[in-house]
């Protein structure tokens, strides 16, 4: 749900808004343009984490890119409700202007869906282009939120973290396991990624946090992923 959207006043929109000001001010050696947003298995909320964030990046004044970089099974398209007849992949291999499949969702907003799905993602996110890709889009943006697949089942996402500033890790309490958590950070840690933090989805309404059901936290920056910084925001 594009809580931002629907529900702009909402607390659940505020918490957004937290969570982007923490990333604004968790890297401070460096250009933090690039954000990769992922889990470590499908299903826990990174898409949709992604989505709102690129939302709370454009609401705040800022030029935001959205990417949809899950050329396996995308959703930001959906999530829209836009067409996805050409995007990322198009680039990739075609060699398209990023201009000429962008969407122009609202202000400051614009969209880069998946385009068709090739035969070889990671190849593709690996390529020489995809860095072409991200540089060229770089130049036009004050932050790039890239969605992209989970961690666990397939390397897009490890690959996708040593070209993104930073990445954020999404995972969904009861459902998340602990040593794939673990192992999904470790992944990142191995190819050097910078990890701002955590968002925490699918809090239960019972585990005593007073906000209600399935509300997200976000852990600030941390590579070991230890001290938390609680956010705020619930996944509609």
């Amino acid at each position: 749900m594009l809580i931002l959207e629907k529900k702009p006043k909402s607390i659940i929109s505020e918490a957004y808004r937290t969570l982007r000001t923490n990333i604004q001010f968790s890297k401070f050696d460096g250009e933090l343009k690039t954000i990769l947003v992922t889990s470590s298995g499908p299903g826990e909320g990174k898409s949709s984490t992604a989505c709102n964030l690129a939302m709370a990046f454009a609401q705040g004044g800022k030029n935001v890119l959205l990417v949809d970089s899950d050329l396996r099974k995308p959703t930001v398209h959906k999530k829209f409700k836009v067409l996805n007849k050409v995007g990322l992949s198009n680039c990739l291999i075609n060699g398209m202007e990023p201009n000429k499949v962008v969407i122009k969702y609202r202000d400051n907003l614009d969209i880069i869906t998946s385009g068709t799905i090739p035969p070889n993602p990671a190849e593709m996110v690996a390529s020489d282009k995809m860095r072409k890709f991200l540089e060229d889009v770089k130049k036009e943006y004050d932050y790039i939120i890239i969605d992209s697949p989970p961690l666990l089942p397939v390397t897009d996402a490890q690959i996708l973290s040593t070209e993104a500033d930073g990445t954020v890790l999404v995972v969904a309490a009861g459902e998340s396991h602990k040593e794939a958590c673990i192992k999904a950070k470790d992944l990142l840690l191995k190819v050097d990624a910078t990890i701002l933090g955590v968002v925490m989805s699918k809090i239960d309404e019972n585990s005593g946090y007073g906000y209600g059901s399935k509300y997200y936290y976000y852990y600030g920056n941390d590579n070991n992923i230890s001290k938390s910084q609680k956010l705020i925001t619930r996944n509609a």
